[in-house]
Formats: C-alpha cells, sequence, structure tokens
C-alpha cells in the first residue's frame, strides 16, 4: 500500500503517475497511462496534477478569517479581472492566506468536472485536483522554472504561478521580473541563455513528476476539490454511510411533511416579499408613481411605453436618437448624466469653454421641433460643466 499516489494529466491528455511511502519517497520512477485498479485501491491518497493553461491564479485581500465568507466574497472582489461571469468560474482559494492576501484558482466549472469525469472514467477518485505550476518546488528567495519540451511551469511563491510555450520562457521571465529563479529543465539540450539571474541551473534532468512529487510531501498550495467540488472521504466506513443515508431519509420524510404543511404560508411570505421589492423598485426608479394602487408591474410597463413613445407623440427613445449625432460629432465635449422627467430631457455636458457649450446647444436647436436652452454653466480648471434643457421631442 502507498502513502500518495500522484497522478499527472498532460496538456496533450496522456496521464502519468508514481506512488510515494509515507516519507514522500517515490516507489519508482513516472509510469506511463493510467495506474492500474489495484494501485488506486492502494494508496491512501490521490493527488491528479492538470494543466495550468486551464487555471488562472490570481490573489485577493484576505477580507475574512472565515473561509465560508471569503469564499462568497472572493468571486465578487475578482469579477473584474476575469473575461467569464463568475457563474460559470469555480473559485478555489489557499489552505493558508499569506499576510493579508489570499491566493485563488479559477477554472471554468464545465473544465473541472471534465476533469473529474475523465479521471472517474478510469476508475481514480482524486482527494485533490492541483494545477501542474503549483506544485513545482519553489525556493524561499526565488522563483522556479521548471522546462519541458514544449512548455514550461514557473512559480514565484506560494500561490503565484503560470504556464507559457518554452520558446517564449524568456519574454515571460522579462515581465515577472523575479530577482533570481531557479531552473530544472528535463530538455536534453544544452542550457537557455535566461534574461534573469539564475541561482541554479538544472540541466538534462529526467523525470519531471518525480520532481513535482517532491514539492507536495507537505500538500497541495491550492485544491481545486472545493465547495460542491469537495470529495467524500474514501475511505469512511460502509456502516458509516448507511448510518448517514438511513439518517438523511428520515429527515427527508420529516422535512416534507413539514413543507407540505407550511407550504401556503411560505409562499405567502414570498410573494409578499416579492410585491414589497417590486414596489421598492418602482418608487426608486419613478418616484411619481410612488403612491399610485395597481400592480407594479404594469404600472413600470406603463411608464416605459411612456417614455419609449412612436414616432407620431415622440418619447426619450425617438428623442435621444435624433440628438444621438450631433453630440457624436464633436469630441470635445463630453456627456456627464441626462435624466429625462415630462418630455423634457437635461443633459450635464462637459465643454473647454462656453462658446463650445452654446455650439452645442445651437447644434440641437436647429433640429427641427427641438427646443434647447442652457441653464447652468459652471467654469471650473477642467472646463466647463453645463446643462442643457431640450424640449419637444416631435420630428
Amino acid at each position: 500500500m502507498s502513502e500518495r499516489l500522484l497522478i499527472r494529466l498532460q496538456a496533450d491528455g496522456q496521464l502519468t503517475w508514481l506512488a510515494q511511502d509515507a516519507q514522500g519517497r517515490a516507489l519508482s520512477g513516472a509510469n506511463a497511462g493510467a495506474p492500474a485498479p489495484a494501485t488506486i485501491a492502494g494508496a491512501r491518497q490521490v493527488i491528479a496534477l492538470v494543466p495550468s493553461e486551464q487555471v488562472v491564479l490570481l490573489e485577493t485581500d484576505a477580507v475574512s478569517a472565515r473561509r465560508a465568507q471569503l469564499a462568497k466574497a472572493v468571486p465578487f472582489a475578482l469579477e473584474d479581472q476575469l473575461a467569464s461571469p463568475v457563474e460559470e468560474l469555480h473559485f478555489a482559494l489557499s489552505e493558508q492566506a499569506a499576510g493579508a492576501r489570499l491566493g485563488v484558482a479559477v477554472v471554468a466549472r464545465t473544465v473541472l468536472r471534465d476533469w473529474i469525469q475523465t479521471f472517474e472514467q478510469l476508475g481514480i477518485r482524486a482527494d485533490a485536483i492541483v494545477p501542474d505550476a503549483l506544485a513545482v518546488p519553489v525556493p524561499s528567495d526565488a522563483a522556479a522554472v521548471l522546462i519541458e519540451p514544449y512548455r514550461t511551469l514557473l512559480r514565484w511563491g506560494q500561490a503565484h504561478g503560470c504556464v507559457c510555450e518554452t520558446a517564449a520562457i524568456g519574454q515571460w521571465l522579462a515581465v515577472i521580473a523575479p530577482a533570481s529563479v531557479q531552473v530544472h529543465d528535463f530538455r536534453q539540450a544544452s542550457r537557455l541563455d535566461l534574461p534573469v539571474d539564475v541561482a541554479r541551473y538544472h540541466e538534462r534532468q529526467s523525470d519531471p513528476l518525480a520532481l513535482l512529487a517532491a514539492a507536495l510531501t507537505r500538500g497541495p498550495a491550492i485544491n481545486l476539490l472545493q465547495g460542491e467540488f469537495a470529495p467524500n472521504h474514501r475511505h469512511m466506513p460502509v456502516l458509516t454511510l448507511w448510518r448517514r443515508a438511513a439518517m438523511l431519509a428520515v429527515a427527508g420524510v420529516v422535512l416534507a411533511l413539514a413543507y407540505a404543511g407550511g407550504d401556503y404560508l411560505r409562499l405567502k411570505r414570498e410573494s409578499d416579499r416579492l410585491e414589497l421589492a417590486q414596489r421598492e423598485a418602482l418608487r426608486a426608479s419613478l418616484p411619481e408613481f410612488a403612491d399610485v394602487a395597481g400592480d407594479p408591474r404594469q404600472l413600470m410597463q406603463s411608464a416605459l411605453t411612456r417614455m419609449r413613445g412612436d414616432g407620431a407623440t415622440g418619447g426619450l427613445l425617438p428623442l435621444l436618437g435624433r440628438i444621438g449625432p450631433v453630440l457624436a460629432a464633436t469630441t470635445r465635449v463630453s456627456l456627464k448624466s441626462m435624466e429625462y422627467r415630462n418630455a423634457t430631457l437635461e443633459l450635464s455636458l462637459r465643454a473647454p469653454d462656453v462658446p463650445t457649450l452654446d455650439l452645442v446647444r445651437e447644434q440641437l436647436a436647429n433640429l427641427g421641433g427641438l427646443k434647447a436652452e442652457v441653464t447652468a454653466a459652471t467654469t471650473s480648471d477642467k472646463g466647463v460643466d453645463g446643462r442643457l434643457r431640450i424640449s419637444g421631442g416631435k420630428p
């Protein structure tokens, strides 16, 4: 029986694996392909390394000492740095914060599910899934570089890492600009000339998985299997599982009875809450309708229809369609805000001087059926902040 089974999923879909004893020593070199079922069953812990190309490693402020609160806050704290909606992403937190900063690994939920399914099809139920960049051993005073023929892993600090093409490693190091690096080169070629100070350069090494395994003896910096993806313990006694299943069944019956008895009250409270929320939204967006009786949704729809207008009666959207080309034709005037009320549009503009502001007013007034007037103008070192009142939306 091995203490730990380390499985690496390569970027091209190939697998390699090795087993370690309790002291973290490899029991053999790296083996190609998936491990045998007996090898999997005999391991106390299974750690899977996955390609870091699919994972974004970031940092954020550790705003709370409670992980449950952090798990809720982190997606919204990092939302502006991510291209995909946070609902489509899975966020895994580092076990320990580095001072006031917390390491976070972000991966698409579909990608993580595909990895889990790939391993399960091979009979592998991982206790931890780790981006392979976070398995590179990193010294305390330098960054670490693991060079393979076509891809290179970089790691600096406990939760910082990335992957790049080997041909571009010099450019990446120039951007990251570490004080020095320790290099593990698994190519059978001469050493690379890197644009940073090299503390140590280990050439022509032969087993990258053994090196990665050595860095995981104290546990991974970030385990992607958190929250909804957290695994059940593989060695939980069967009797305990049956006991929990029985308890869940009894609890389910009790909850079903309680739900049936209190369903009406629950739905009534929810209906009242939604109606209150609709009324508050109506009050905030259209104060003139706050005290008007009726369905808030219908009142809001009526107000929007009135604002939208049509070709005969005018409205906000047709009015914006007429004045938009005038405002877009000049880069000297910027729109700060606007307010539409009672068929009158108030524009807050910033212009370099008063003549420019008046020129915009003239251009708007020359549009047929529109009346434009300057209601305020304030001069500052940034220019002139003025307000234009436009009325008469009919063409």
